[in-house]
């Protein structure tokens, strides 16, 4: 893998094609009957027990994101898609249409690194502005379907290719499968929706830093502060569990920036109206926000 994802990022006339279907095709990962959680969980200091419990949950639950609350998705990739200017990356779109003709043969390497990427929100939302998008998920099934959507859409592993694996665990700094330079120097790192099922979303956003080159970008989604999602039948309380943090405010996210090295350009905003889901025959609201900060 990491001779293919080190391959020249150039894009094709056929593969800049394939990244603008995206826009089109997007019905992505989505919310579960969970607080919509598009990008599947990444475990950090949790027992044995509710591990297991998470992993099997989101593990079984992939083959069926893509088919299921599309709409609610759609909304949260629109979002992303009209932001990307507000996010402060020099994507490689603009590089080239600031410096013409030029640019197509030695086209700006933008690199994604889209942690727990589930079955590729983030990765897709951004793909018309990115050269390369590296996704890491807990599970193998969502890494899966990620895969597999960007095969069908003709994409290369080169540009766009998601791993197993975990980097928040506090007992392991440095997994060996995730310390080649391909899983460095990042341009921009996302978090879509994972933040709240983080043990320790302070540690999360330190490790992401690591993994950033200076000037890149954190970028996450998630919602404000909301009550717990009421658990009802056996359904509801296996994705119940996989929820720590019942949204993030401001101040909270700015501290975890700050703290992380990403004190520089940050912002955060609520995003639109919120999106509305159904869970276990009931309609929920969640309000979402992105913040975004760049490493000093």
């Amino acid at each position: 893998m990491s001779d293919q994802i080190h391959k020249s990022h150039s894009h094709s006339h056929n593969t800049e094609q394939n990244h603008s279907h995206w826009k089109s095709v997007l019905i992505l990962s989505c919310v579960a009957p969970i607080l919509l959680c598009v990008a599947s969980l990444v475990i950090s200091q949790q027992s044995p027990d509710n591990v297991d419990a998470q992993y099997r949950y989101f593990n079984e639950a992939a083959s069926t994101y893509n088919s299921k609350f599309g709409k609610t998705i759609q909304q949260i990739i629109d979002e992303i898609q009209k932001h990307h200017e507000w996010l402060g990356v020099d994507w490689a779109e603009e590089s080239d249409s600031e410096n013409g003709e030029s640019a197509a043969a030695e086209k700006k390497t933008v690199r994604l690194l889209d942690y727990a990427c589930g079955t590729g929100l983030v990765s897709r939302a951004l793909a018309p502005y990115i050269t390369q998008s590296v996704g890491i998920d807990l599970t193998e099934g969502m890494v899966k379907e990620y895969n597999t959507a960007a095969r069908n859409q003709g994409i290369p592993e080169s540009e766009m290719v998601a791993v197993q694996g975990n980097l928040i665990d506090a007992n392991d700094p440095s997994p060996p499968k995730l310390a080649g330079e391909e899983f460095y120097n990042f341009d921009i790192a996302a978090v879509g929706l994972g933040f709240h099922h983080f043990d320790d979303p302070a540690l999360a956003t330190r490790r992401l830093a690591e993994r950033l080159k200076k000037g890149g970008v954190l970028f996450i989604v998630d919602f404000l502060p909301h009550q717990h999602f009421p658990a009802d039948g056996e359904h509801g309380h296996k994705a119940a569990k996989t929820v720590t943090h019942m949204g993030f405010s401001q101040e909270e996210v700015k501290k975890m920036f700050e703290d992380a090295g990403f004190g520089s350009s940050f912002d955060y905003k609520t995003i639109g109206k919120g999106v509305v889901f159904e869970a276990d025959g009931k309609q929920l609201s969640r309000t979402v926000f992105f913040a975004k900060g760049a490493k000093l």
